[in-house]
């Protein structure tokens, strides 16, 4: 694995992009801030890698293949079949809408352009974006409550919010779907939707240590 790196920038990094392919496209930023740790990330359809600047070339690609094994196995874990998110919406109906919501189906689908989700209360059908696969599992949760919650209420009116706000992490999981749009260019809003009749790991190289739980901290990254 090559790496062409380019003059810092003005937060002092370095990028190389590496990969064969599109789907494989590998971006490394060096960083002379990021003292120890190595995180990555999907951004569209390539993969994030940030490393300590001083890191030579041999521990960058050994540490690129380890976090896209890391990217790979966390992804695989975090994709639930259509018979889990079934479960899954039954369990959220019961926890936070009382069961009143009861979906005749649930399933991913490819088709949801700008939305992260939607619902045809007529026959009580819900389809959620397959772009949220390999998301955490609160922001899945979020989508799948919400086009639950219009299974109840079908206008996004008070007493829809209201179904909400029980939902431990809801701001927490609009702000992360929020986020993901304008880093990918998403129509504004990343929309879920009515129809009437649409990670990051982080770890220490040297094994003793672990910092943040997101890159969003890399550029206070001093501490780590």
């Amino acid at each position: 694995m090559s790496a062409d790196l380019t003059p810092p920038g003005a937060e002092g990094s370095a990028r190389s992009s590496l990969g064969t392919a599109a789907e494989d496209a590998v971006e490394v930023r060096r960083s002379a801030r990021r003292r120890r740790t190595v995180s990555a990330y999907r951004q569209g359809d390539r993969t994030v890698v940030l490393i300590p600047a001083q890191m030579s070339a041999r521990e960058e690609e050994r540490w690129v293949r380890a976090m896209l094994d890391r990217l790979d196995s966390r992804e695989r874990r975090s994709k639930p079949g259509e018979a889990e998110l079934a479960g899954r919406a039954a369990e959220l109906s019961n926890r936070y809408l009382g069961g009143r919501a009861v979906p005749v189906s649930v399933r991913w689908v490819g088709n949801q352009g700008a939305r992260w989700g939607s619902c045809t209360p007529v026959d009580a059908s819900i389809r959620l974006s397959d772009r949220l696969r390999g998301m955490p599992d609160f922001v899945i949760d979020y989508v799948l409550l919400h086009e639950l919650a219009h299974l109840i209420e079908p206008n996004h009116g008070a007493g829809f919010w209201r179904l909400l706000e029980s939902f431990p992490k809801l701001e927490r999981a609009r702000g992360y779907l929020d986020g993901f749009a304008a880093a990918n260019a998403m129509p504004s809003p990343g929309g879920l939707d009515v129809d009437s009749p649409d990670d990051v790991d982080d770890v220490d190289p040297s094994g003793t240590d672990v910092c943040g739980e997101s890159d969003a901290d890399v550029a206070a990254d001093d501490d780590c």
